[in-house]
């Protein structure tokens, strides 16, 4: 008897254990997966990073859900395509909680998500191009950014409705409403009036279907709209990489870099040797092109056409005398990779660049560029003079008033050769002594002969006889 009473527990407690574990199973396995990605900050290509990066690893944990959670007031508008571009091809559903704020920019992210969810008292709208003082740009960005937001609202396609036998389709999102949002030219009868750039409360957009939901918490966003009664959180946590890269790929700072990078160039070339000048040009090169590069954007024959182009320069100005082909076509080479390494090709298809993406990316470099010779032509002014910012390290004593012998110093007429390339500084020899020599007329190859024209700041001033 107890022998079957002893059976009877056993079986009872595998049969509990086993159902127990399988309750688990099950359980574990109806729990879905959420990857968050906080878009908090201006819309920049650091967030464009956080995006990228976020997205990917949700892909490689096979998440079932993406949910971007937003407050910003926009930012740049190749950041923000390149994020909208992401969100509507991406194979896993992206959903977006608006928690107050998605202005411009941000607005076009939104509307390219599959759902927007809303926190009562949030914004969506003004998605006007502005520069940087918030003044509107000419009717060409706008008009860019007008057809940008349209698509993205009709990417997400119509509803069919059949009604007394006639089919008629609706679209899921208006993309007149989204193009009211940048043009206040745009009417809606009874949403938007001539005059205004349309924004959206969020009980407006819900009436209007830009908004699928209000909530107040990204968890009531998961339960209730989204689905998952059951879920597990992951977020994406940026990196120091992550934020150092996209400061190095903001147009201001890669315009610094193309500035230091002609500064340094012109420079060294002022003086013989390679010293410091050489190094920031190395060094903003460098900065310029590493992050492209590992962003997929700067392609090797992108930063072997720069190269050439240096090379072409070097040629010109070491070897050729004069200026002609040689630096001509290395000026555009320098150009034409500095430029083309901010375009999103691959090697020489540029089928997915837009007149925008070229037109922004010449802007950067043409930019950069132009301050650079403006900073050189101030820099020239200013070096050496009593009032200068390099007054401290330059030398303001008349050596000719110096208690040296004038006769130790060749007079104006003295002969001599030029014991290296003046271009225009470098070394003369008169009568076995060298001197730091600056040549006034134009660029002197080594061994030439040149006549003493004066003497100054101890450097002698000479002119080819040849």
């Amino acid at each position: 008897m107890r022998l079957k009473i002893g059976i009877l527990f056993l079986l009872h407690l595998f049969f509990h254990t086993g159902w127990t574990v399988t309750s688990q199973a099950e359980e574990h396995s109806d729990k879905k997966s959420v990857y968050l990605i906080d878009i908090k900050k201006e819309i920049d290509h650091t967030t464009r990073i956080y995006l990228m990066n976020g997205l990917a690893e949700a892909d490689k944990m096979g998440a079932d859900a993406v949910l971007l959670h937003m407050n910003t007031y926009g930012g740049l508008l190749d950041a923000a395509d390149s994020m909208r571009t992401a969100v509507l091809y991406n194979p896993i559903p992206v959903y977006v909680f608006i928690d107050n704020n998605a202005a411009s920019a941000g607005a076009l992210i939104s509307i390219a998500c599959k759902k927007i969810y809303m926190r009562k008292g949030a914004n969506i709208g003004a998605a006007s191009v502005v520069n940087q003082t918030g003044e509107l740009l000419p009717d060409k960005y706008q008009s860019y950014m007008r057809s940008l937001i349209r698509s993205t609202a009709e990417a997400h396609g119509k509803d069919t409705l059949v009604q007394k036998g006639d089919t008629t389709y609706k679209w899921l999102r208006d993309p007149l409403i989204a193009e009211a949002m940048v043009d206040e030219r745009t009417v809606i009868p009874q949403v938007s009036d001539s005059g205004k750039v349309l924004t959206f409360t969020a009980e407006e957009a819900m009436q209007w279907g830009y908004c699928d939901g209000i909530a107040e918490s990204v968890d009531e966003v998961i339960r209730q709209h989204i689905g998952f009664p059951a879920y597990e959180l992951k977020q994406y946590s940026p990196s120091w990489y992550d934020n150092l890269k996209g400061f190095l790929m903001n147009p201001m700072v890669q315009s610094l870099f193309i500035l230091i990078l002609i500064g340094g160039i012109y420079f060294e070339l002022q003086t013989p040797g390679i010293g410091f000048p050489s190094a920031a040009a190395l060094i903003a090169a460098i900065l310029y092109f590493a992050p492209l590069y590992m962003d997929g954007l700067a392609q090797n024959w992108e930063i072997l056409l720069f190269v050439v182009g240096l090379l072409l320069i070097a040629l010109e100005i070491f070897v050729i005398p004069g200026f002609g082909v040689a630096g001509i076509a290395g000026i555009i080479c320098v150009i034409a990779g500095l430029t083309m390494s901010l375009l999103d090709n691959f090697y020489f298809d540029f089928e997915g660049v837009t007149h925008a993406d070229t037109g922004r990316a010449a802007l950067t470099v043409l930019l950069g560029i132009g301050l650079g010779f403006l900073l050189l032509l101030w820099l020239s002014n200013k070096i050496g003079h009593t009032n200068g910012i390099f007054r401290k390290v330059a030398l303001h004593a008349d050596l000719e008033e110096a208690s040296v012998s004038p006769s130790y110093f060749p007079v104006p007429g003295k002969e001599g050769c030029a014991a290296t390339v003046l271009r225009p500084s470098g070394k003369v020899e008169i009568d076995g002594e060298y001197y730091d020599g600056v040549s006034e007329s134009g660029f002197i190859e080594k061994g030439t002969p040149v006549q003493v024209v004066r003497f100054e700041n101890a450097q002698v001033y000479v002119v080819s006889t040849r």
